[in-house]
């Protein structure tokens, strides 16, 4: 147990790491409130989940720790996760190259903004986790594992992709960077891939999926698609 939380905190610390090279590095500076400000509501967001789910649901806990493109069980979803993952990166280094030659101007108000649509998505994204306690970080059906069509999953069908793309869209806006939102345009597209290529799996393995789709018509974005 305590070797799972030192495993969760330590991908959380990782990360913060990775972070501050990806914008740090980049911009060339310290001088850069937005990236500090976004750090910390990004570690914040993150901790408070991985604190949750260490004191109600450390299988779940588990589950999100296993993640990247050598975790995953598809050739297909190998491949998204390398690119996401490519992708990822991207979105963070743009912003911070955009703001190390300031190609864009953001006013404050609106990096602001962009921090609140960073903590939305991570928000939806814990409502998805306190519904949804198989909601593997690779594409994957556990044993036992029943469908879930309540709570956001009674809205679209894909809620967790919902919030990610949601709290995606703000990093940019939050690193004061206009330029950063074209990095958006290949996540969206590989998040649709990853997602209707989940859905093929899931039509086959997992009972009463089918029917399911028939009944919330919405993949990712209500009344849109």
């Amino acid at each position: 147990m305590k070797d799972l939380n030192k495993r969760a905190i330590g991908g959380l610390v990782q990360l913060l790491v990775i972070m501050a090279a990806m914008l740090f590095l980049p911009a060339w500076t310290l001088h850069y409130w937005q990236a500090w400000v976004l750090m910390g509501v990004f570690f914040a967001s993150a901790l408070a989940i991985t604190i949750y789910l260490m004191k109600y649901d450390r299988k779940l806990l588990e589950r999100r720790i296993n993640a990247g493109p050598g975790a995953e069980k598809e050739r297909s979803q190998m491949i998204i996760q390398f690119l996401a993952a490519i992708s990822f990166v991207g979105i963070f280094v743009i912003s911070a190259i955009d703001h190390r030659f300031a190609w864009s101007t953001v006013p404050a108000y609106a990096a602001a903004m962009g921090d609140f649509l960073v903590m939305l998505g991570f928000l939806v994204v814990f409502l998805v986790f306190k519904e949804n306690t198989f909601t593997s970080a690779v594409i994957e059906v556990s044993a036992g594992q029943k469908l879930i069509a309540t709570g956001p999953y009674a809205t679209v069908r894909h809620p967790m992709y919902a919030g990610a793309l949601v709290m995606l869209f703000g990093v940019p806006v939050a690193l004061g960077s206009w330029w950063g939102l074209l990095t958006i345009i290949p996540m969206t597209f590989l998040l649709v891939w990853r997602l209707l290529d989940e859905e093929k799996f899931l039509a086959k393995n997992l009972p009463g999926y089918p029917e399911y789709r028939k009944k919330v018509r919405w993949r990712l974005v209500p009344f849109i698609w």
